[in-house]
């Protein structure tokens, strides 16, 4: 590689850096603290909730990738143009080529990294953080409820214990039980244990109240009784995959048999197609960054940050994948278009590339998205303005 392709390389891919790693901290923050429950619900330890969060981790890359490669190329070339760089490199006698070259081997590897991400390492990141958090909720009566604690297991159902001891022996039970709309039950014992299984509460030594729509309470001793958490323990000790869980091979010959294949078939075919277009986006908008910002261009031409002009065409085109791969589930006409909009997007861009050609968004919605942004600017440069010189 040539020492100018080097330098372009090596300030795009620090521009794409900058671009990535704060938006992912942010989008990675957002989603781990939506499943801050599984320490507050169920009692795991700051360990478990940072290896959930590395499981997450994964999932977030090949969405954020494809903008920051935008941020990387845009944001490099407008400064570049500003700085004269641009206008040095052709009065050179360089081509085109010299810009484009780096930036789409490092968009090309990108896609490559997003492809292996979404189809290798994400499936599998999915089934380790589900079987963990169904792991961590599977036994919360005999290892998990706090002493001395009102603790909601699932919708109409709360438990409370006074002691823990050894030996899955818990002392002090308080059951509420109102899953059922036509009475309630609710029960006390002195003393408890979940059997080995986690199918069963054995409770010694309490009674059993029973309260009917009308008001009417009827109360039953027992010097042992049995509830079942069978139930239970079999919906929160097992995960369900879905789609999105699965592999590529498993997509490509789904077994006809599996539960959840067989109830949303659809929903398999849509996640396929997602996959199989979906990871050339970093290279489809690293091309479409360079028609917008990959050439040498007057400062009175610059009525509108190109980055602005390339996310909003990168965003069409996203919105339009988008679209088709949800679409794909009901109709399979859309799976056509999940591949039509990449293939024919990126055919348009390399023509023009090669053409040397530029791509701009037409002149009077620059003008005028430029107008509203200066607009928007200086009224809110008066604002703060006028709140600093009213009087305290």
């Amino acid at each position: 590689m040539k020492l100018l392709e080097s330098y372009i390389l090596r300030r795009v891919s620090q521009m794409f850096l900058v671009a990535l790693l704060p938006v992912l901290a942010i989008i990675w923050t957002t989603q781990v603290l939506g499943r801050i429950n599984l320490v507050t619900d169920s009692g795991q330890s700051i360990g478990s909730f940072v290896q959930l969060a590395t499981l997450i981790l994964p999932t977030i890359i090949p969405i954020v990738l494809p903008f920051a490669i935008i941020i990387g190329v845009t944001q490099t070339l407008a400064a570049m143009n500003n700085d004269s760089e641009l206008t040095v490199i052709e009065a050179a006698g360089a081509t085109r080529a010299t810009i484009m070259r780096p930036i789409l081997l490092l968009a090309a590897g990108l896609s490559v990294f997003s492809f292996f991400v979404d189809n290798v390492i994400e499936p599998k990141v999915r089934v380790a953080a589900r079987e963990m958090v169904a792991a961590a909720y599977a036994d919360l009566l005999s290892s998990v409820i706090e002493e001395k604690t009102f603790r909601r297991i699932e919708d109409g159902l709360y438990i409370q214990i006074s002691e823990r001891h050894s030996g899955r022996i818990l002392k002090g039970l308080f059951v509420a039980d109102s899953r059922d709309p036509n009475f309630d039950l609710i029960y006390y014992a002195r003393e408890g244990a979940v059997n080995v299984e986690g199918t069963a509460l054995i409770m010694h030594d309490g009674e059993v109240h029973r309260k009917i729509p009308n008001g009417n309470v009827s109360i039953i001793r027992f010097d042992s009784y049995s509830f079942d958490l069978s139930d239970l323990t079999q919906t929160r000790g097992q995960a369900t995959l879905r789609s999105g869980d699965r592999s590529l091979g498993f997509l490509l010959n789904p077994d006809p048999e599996d539960t959840h294949y067989k109830q949303k078939p659809g929903e398999y075919r849509a996640e396929l197609h997602r996959r199989l277009t979906e990871w050339c986006f970093p290279l489809l908008y690293a091309m479409i960054s360079l028609l917008i910002a990959g050439d040498a261009r007057s400062h009175r031409d610059a009525h509108l940050h190109p980055m602005v002009s390339a996310l909003a065409i990168s965003f069409g085109l996203r919105w339009a994948s988008f679209y088709a791969s949800n679409q794909s589930e009901h109709d399979m006409t859309y799976v056509y278009v999940a591949y039509a909009v990449p293939i024919v997007a990126g055919a348009v861009a390399a023509f023009l590339l090669s053409r040397n050609m530029k791509l701009r968004i037409p002149a009077f919605l620059r003008y005028r998205t430029a107008d509203i942004w200066r607009g928007l600017v200086a009224r809110l440069s008066g604002q703060r303005g006028a709140s600093k010189g009213d009087p305290a």
